[in-house]
């Protein structure tokens, strides 16, 4: 049973508590590792992420016509004062639309890589949708699967 929080709770004088930072890394990995996985599984390009992917897709492209999904993320831009407000109102539209559509997950910072240490960013979860759609759309997360049939037909010789 969830604890109710306080009505006098200040979220920015709380401690830290360690166990649920380690919850929300726990939950972070397994996305990640889920979704790595259904690449491997199925073509990126055949995906679909969510119910209103083209819907997403189509808002990334209105709000964000500089992005370039082949390309690496510059996190600091991403991340800067203009670019949280930015991607804060592109995602306040999902509140009601999309579960956990600001929960913390892991974006890989170019579509060419793997997830790695230093190729990956910490982001809510709908900007990882946003990215992975357009993504999956263009086709750039395609080499997954690719490169896990090989490798399934070459340990199957």
């Amino acid at each position: 049973m969830a604890q109710q929080v306080p009505a006098n709770f200040n979220a920015a004088e709380a401690d830290n508590l360690e166990d649920i930072e380690k919850q929300f890394a726990v939950k972070a990995v397994h996305h990640m590792t889920t979704y790595w996985s259904i690449l491997e599984k199925v073509k990126g390009s055949t995906l679909r992420l969510t119910k209103i992917d083209d819907e997403i897709y189509e808002h990334l492209k209105k709000d964000f016509p500089e992005f370039d999904p082949a390309a690496t993320i510059d996190e600091d831009e991403m991340k800067s004062k203009s670019g949280k407000e930015r991607w804060r109102n592109f995602m306040m539209q999902y509140e009601k639309k999309v579960d956990d559509y600001n929960f913390g997950t892991m974006l890989r910072s170019n579509p060419k890589w793997e997830y790695g240490e230093k190729e990956t960013i910490f982001v809510p979860r709908m900007q990882f949708y946003a990215v992975e759609i357009a993504r999956n759309k263009l086709g750039l997360n395609d080499w997954v699967y690719e490169q896990a049939q090989k490798e399934k037909a070459e340990a199957s010789k």
